[in-house]
């Protein structure tokens, strides 16, 4: 649903390419040339995004991984889905929190996600690619690329017209890494005590969505186990360990929160005004009011929501964070620095709280101060786009283009945007001091950059 001009969580449009593991540069790089065309949008925002963090620490700590180091991304996608691309982020597009409707189902994705990061998949389907590219070339080795991506079905239809033996083998893998991943998320939540009715609960969402018809449909040319087949496993699970898991009033509170912030931005204003009375805590209820009254510019009554919210929780940081975003999106701008500081007290180390606060600074003028921030938050957090964009504003503004050049070069690399990462490099090469920080980083992007050109070139 379109998104009011005024009130905007951050959509920042990045490569999904750019994170598949590094024995397949060469490939990723010629993908990256095209990457408008496979680029994901991700929606930040620091509440919801915390909120997740709530909702997967206990399934990450049981699944063995690093809880300060995997985090959970939100993509701007309507489907139901998710995915792993790498050993450090777990992505779910909206449509999949939109259409939860418990924490434990959204709990079991998370397990299912975490599991393809503790069962080493990803690294075993490098090796499989490699393989296969290797036995069937490269249109093959593509659609292999979009199936690691999450793309499974998406994958048999790039290969379609090509020789599918290797594909066939791939995806044959996979499906049985699926499997795998659904019994480890099982024991996930037994572990950290959630109620193994949820991933129940999910499967039956599933079960009977599919594309084709099974009796149709080549099982090698599936990424999953069938949603019937998934279905009578956790219920199997559920039936031989049973469900001991108590209410759990933080994860219920949390997930609430993220879905009720997600609703309220992507949501018209007056469907989240229906329907944020049936909200049961009244915070999160005025939370939303509060959004739906900024989108309808009405800023007297958005403060007046957030005021209250804040009176409940006076001590919550993505409360002022929201504050702070609706005062400068109103144009109060020392009020909004105020705000955003305080954001900052309360939660120091939130990389899209400085950011925010660094933009903040700067439409204050306060540039010299906002570069200081928005440096911190970057070292936090690499793929805040706007944050970059920001950086090399402020950069701009205190006389220093060679470090704005790098910076933009950066963006526009994150963005998949090669060409002109490439353009942004060489001025920043160009101006500054030879062996520097920032002259590496766009020596580094630049080397990307013509990668991409040559493998073009190769094309034509």
């Amino acid at each position: 649903m379109p998104i009011s001009h005024v009130a905007t969580m951050a959509f920042e449009r990045v490569s999904r390419l750019a994170s598949i593991p590094a024995v397949l540069l060469a490939l990723v790089v010629w993908a990256a040339s095209n990457a408008q065309a496979c680029a994901q949008s991700l929606i930040r925002d620091p509440d919801i995004e915390h909120g997740l963090r709530e909702l997967a620490f206990p399934v990450l700590r049981a699944a063995g991984l690093n809880t300060n180091r995997v985090r959970v991304l939100v993509v701007n996608d309507g489907t139901f889905n998710a995915f792993v691309i790498d050993y450090n982020t777990i992505y779910l597009n909206h449509g999949l929190i939109m259409t939860v409707d418990t924490p434990e189902m959204l709990q079991a994705v998370i397990a299912h996600e975490a599991a393809h990061i503790a069962n080493g998949h990803l690294a075993r389907r490098a090796e499989n690619l490699r393989a296969a590219r290797r036995a069937a070339g490269f249109g093959t080795a593509l659609a292999l690329i979009a199936a690691a991506a999450g793309g499974g079905e998406a994958a048999a239809g790039i290969a379609a017209g090509t020789s599918a033996s290797a594909l066939r083998s791939f995806l044959g893998h996979t499906r049985a890494e699926e499997s795998s991943a659904d019994r480890s998320a099982a024991s996930y939540l037994r572990w950290a005590e959630i109620s193994p009715s949820g991933m129940v609960a999910l499967h039956r969402k599933f079960a009977g969505q599919e594309l084709l018809n099974t009796a149709n449909q080549d099982p090698y040319m599936r990424s999953h186990p069938t949603s019937r087949e998934r279905l009578r496993a956790a219920e199997t699970f559920l039936y031989e360990f049973g469900d001991r898991a108590k209410p759990n009033p933080n994860a219920n509170y949390w997930f609430a929160r993220a879905k009720g912030k997600l609703s309220a931005f992507l949501r018209s204003p007056a469907w989240t005004l229906r329907r944020a009375k049936e909200e049961q805590a009244k915070d999160i209820r005025l939370m939303r009011e509060a959004a739906a009254h900024h989108q309808n510019r009405n800023l007297p009554a958005a403060r007046s929501a957030i005021d209250g919210a804040l009176a409940i929780r006076p001590n919550d940081p993505y409360y002022y964070e929201l504050k702070g975003q609706i005062l400068l999106e109103s144009l109060r701008v020392s009020e909004a620095v105020k705000a955003y500081g305080k954001a900052v007290e309360l939660a120091p180390g939130d990389a899209l709280i400085l950011a925010g606060y660094g933009r903040a600074l700067l439409a204050n003028g306060q540039t010299k101060a906002a570069l200081q921030v928005l440096e911190n938050a970057r070292a936090r957090d690499y793929r805040n786009v706007r944050l970059m964009q920001d950086l090399g504003a402020a950069y701009a503004k205190v006389g220093n283009n060679g470090m704005a050049s790098a910076v933009t070069a950066e963006r526009y690399a994150l963005q998949g945007r090669l060409a002109d990462a490439g353009i942004h490099a060489r001025r920043a090469l160009g101006q500054l001091p030879e062996g520097s920080t920032g002259w590496q980083r766009a020596q580094d992007v630049l080397i990307a950059s013509e990668q991409a050109e040559k493998s073009k070139r190769k094309r034509k």
